[in-house]
This record gives structure tokens, C-alpha cells and sequence, in this order.
């Protein structure tokens, strides 16, 4: 189960840089077994790179709401579990030839992840998450 954050831990969490809160993202995903997104009557949030269209992901539902500002204060945070993000969302993406950005800053910057590369990171963190719990 993911830990509840207080404002101190998030504001940390917060200026990890890109790498860290992608390892951040993964281990939380991992615990709560759900990927969270912005959604709307229209569909999911994306933001653009140069190269990609992207999907944003979010660790849990605080993380995700607090993008719900501006052009984007008509959304709500969604949770996917991760045997709906295996099974549909990782094809769905790639066969639209969309991209991730994982846990993405205010500033809008975070890891851009293929879909079949995040979900493949997923699953390496479950296995090491299960080898531990073995010990």
C-alpha cells in the first residue's frame, strides 16, 4: 500500500529531479498497483514534446489533482489499476503512437517513457518488489 504523504514530504517529493521522481513513480505504482491520470469530457491530458505526444502519469491522486489548474481545472484524476494498464492502456498507447511522461514537474518536464519501456519497468519492479518480500 502507498504511504500518505504531509505537505513537507510532498514539497520534497516535488523537486526530486526527473530521474527520482520516476523512481519514485515506480515504486509507488508498484505498492498501490494503479497509474493515475488527468482526465476530462474529452479525454486524457497530453502535453507535447518536440518528438512525442504524451500521455502524463502520476504516482497517486494528490499528485495527479494538483495539475488540475488553468486550462486543465475542468479535469479529474483518474486511477488505472495495472492489470487494466497491461492489458489495454500499453497497446492502446502504442498503437497511437503516444508516449508517457512520468510524474511530470510543474514545469512540465519528467522521463519520456515508450509505453511497452514503462510497462516493462513496472513489471522488472514488481519482480524485484516480490524477490524481496521472499527473503
Amino acid at each position: 500500500m502507498a504511504q500518505t504523504l504531509d505537505e513537507q514530504q510532498i514539497k520534497q517529493i516535488l523537486n526530486y529531479d526527473d530521474a527520482q521522481r520516476a523512481n519514485y513513480f515506480l515504486k509507488e505504482v508498484v505498492a498501490s498497483n494503479e497509474i493515475w491520470i488527468l482526465k476530462d469530457q474529452h479525454g486524457c491530458v497530453m502535453l507535447n514534446t518536440e518528438d512525442e505526444d504524451c500521455v502524463p502519469v502520476w504516482p497517486n491522486e494528490a499528485f495527479a489533482q494538483a495539475w488540475a489548474t488553468d486550462e486543465w481545472q475542468e479535469c479529474q484524476a483518474e486511477a488505472i489499476s495495472l492489470s487494466k494498464w497491461f492489458s489495454r492502456w500499453s497497446h492502446g498507447l502504442a498503437d497511437d503512437e503516444l508516449a508517457l511522461v512520468v510524474f511530470p514537474s510543474q514545469s512540465e518536464q519528467g522521463l519520456v517513457f515508450y509505453p511497452e519501456e514503462l510497462e516493462q519497468e513496472i513489471k522488472n519492479k514488481q519482480k524485484n518488489q516480490s524477490a524481496k518480500g521472499q527473503c
